[in-house]
């Protein structure tokens, strides 16, 4: 296949080099009702960088989100490793915190409360103050003052979902996972969530893994976008440099640039070609 340029040279191979989260050799079986085994992810080989943002695209069925799960340490590889800093990846730890789809905040608790409890649990070691100092500080992060003593079912979809961001990132993890954060959301409230996490993460740079099924979000807001073959056996494809200036450019000028456009239609021209095979 002929790449453009710009293209070109965003393909890219993982390496161990400066290897913040390495994935080596991940193979994951399930086994089905009539008791055959059926491989999700056939041979996965990814490493991230400590203040990388990696999106990874693929079809319904490619594994993404088993993935996000082995990465999370809430299911466990069937073959091969994942290891964070080094250390094997065996269960869930706060240096990890996933942001779903699903809003996922305990009705009960205001705004400032569904926070609060994230920090209490995690950052016992912190005095009372130094806690509830926090929790104001990442309500200010994401804008929510005005909505910090209202419950979930007083606010809207976009307030929900910050107040998730928030609180992942509140216990100050080293790993941010998103499965579709911003899925559930209408086109214009999902721009200005996308420009106000992108805002925090280029103040607060951490790693950040992000499933998402939007091409244009991908190219948006990540250092590399990971385009996942079709399931079952799904393997990585292809992983493409986002070679776009940080802090991004407005949206405008996004659409006038050509690297942009020839990142966007290579992804596209993708999934297109995979969908009908």
């Amino acid at each position: 296949m002929n790449y453009p340029a710009s293209v070109t040279q965003g393909l890219n191979l993982p390496t161990k080099s400066d290897a913040f989260l390495d994935i080596q050799g991940v193979v994951k079986t399930y086994r089905n009702r009539q008791g055959q085994d059926l491989v999700v992810l056939d041979g996965i080989d990814l490493t991230v960088g400590e203040t990388e943002y990696v999106s990874i695209i693929g079809h319904s069925g490619c594994g993404k989100s088993t993935l996000l799960k082995l990465v999370a340490g809430l299911e466990q590889p069937t073959e091969g490793s994942l290891t964070l800093e080094g250390k094997p990846i065996r269960k869930p730890g706060a240096e990890r915190m996933m942001v779903f789809q699903q809003y996922s905040l305990l009705p009960w608790l205001t705004v400032r409360g569904n926070i609060q409890l994230a920090v209490d649990e995690v950052l016992k070691t912190k005095s009372r103050q130094e806690r509830r100092q926090i929790t104001e500080e990442h309500i200010r992060l994401v804008h929510l003052e005005a909505a910090a003593d209202k419950y979930p079912d007083q606010i809207s979809g976009g307030m929900k979902q910050r107040v998730g961001i928030a609180r992942a990132l509140a216990i100050r993890p080293k790993l941010l996972l998103m499965d579709e954060p911003f899925g559930a959301l209408d086109a214009l409230t999902r721009r200005r969530l996308q420009e106000e996490v992108l805002g925090i993460w280029e103040t607060h740079r951490q790693a950040v893994i992000m499933i998402t099924h939007d091409v244009d979000e991908a190219v948006y807001m990540s250092d590399r976008v990971v385009l996942m073959s079709n399931g079952p056996k799904a393997r990585i494809a292809e992983i493409l440099n986002v070679n776009l200036p940080r802090p991004r450019p407005s949206r405008h000028d996004l659409r006038e640039m050509k690297t942009y456009h020839e990142l966007r239609n290579h992804a596209l021209d993708f999934l297109e070609r995979s969908y009908k095979s």
